[in-house]
């Protein structure tokens, strides 16, 4: 599917209904993307919030993220710079143990080949959570999160694994600090540089 345009590949996703049987508020495929982007954001699957509005990372986890990256949400949702797609394009549903269900394993093997293939300018891809980190690193991933994400310069170019931005791991991140210390101002310099480099080649 090499050279496949966003044009037509984008209306297919979102009118996808593969998995609407399994999903308790319907399928409604959320992501973004632009031919010109440079960084792909991998995540989770979108919460409620996310999949009522349309809109990813539009909730508390997601201010969070744009934190750690130094971006508004103007330089954030500029599809011309930055892809958002997650590991499943709908919202999956609660867990009966707590927080929502794994992505469903369906969607990123159907369409995550032939989005990476129609966006040919990326030169980074954020892998946010442990989802993201099993399909893309495989047996490269460390056994720990932490281990993953401090060896972020095996993996990259282009992927960079972070830990998912939820509420639920501000423990994990007060019990690393090395990841604010010295991961995210080295992370920060990349999304950066890469954005000024678009500005100025646009």
């Amino acid at each position: 599917m090499a050279g496949e345009s966003l044009d037509t590949l984008l209306p297919e996703i979102r009118a996808c209904r593969l998995c609407e049987p399994s999903l308790p508020l319907g399928a409604n495929p959320v992501l973004r993307a632009g031919a010109t982007a440079r960084i792909l954001i991998v995540g989770q699957a979108p919460g409620t919030k996310v999949h009522e509005t349309g809109i990813p990372w539009n909730d508390p986890s997601g201010d969070r993220l744009r934190t750690w990256l130094d971006l508004d949400r103007a330089a954030f949702y500029d599809e011309t710079r930055i892809a958002i797609a997650p590991m499943g394009f709908c919202y999956p549903g609660r867990d009966p143990r707590g927080g929502d269900l794994p992505p469903r394993p369906e969607c990123a093997p159907l369409w995550h080949p032939r989005l990476l293939a129609a966006l040919p300018k990326l030169q980074l891809i954020l892998l946010v959570g442990s989802h993201a980190q099993k399909y893309y690193l495989g047996r490269r991933r460390g056994k720990r999160m932490a281990d993953t994400v401090a060896a972020w310069r095996d993996h990259h170019p282009p992927y960079w694994p972070l830990p998912h931005p939820s509420w639920r791991n501000t423990a994990w991140i007060g019990r690393n600090p090395w990841f604010e210390s010295d991961v995210l101002p080295a992370l920060r310099a990349r999304v950066h540089a890469l954005l000024d480099d678009a500005d100025a080649r646009a």
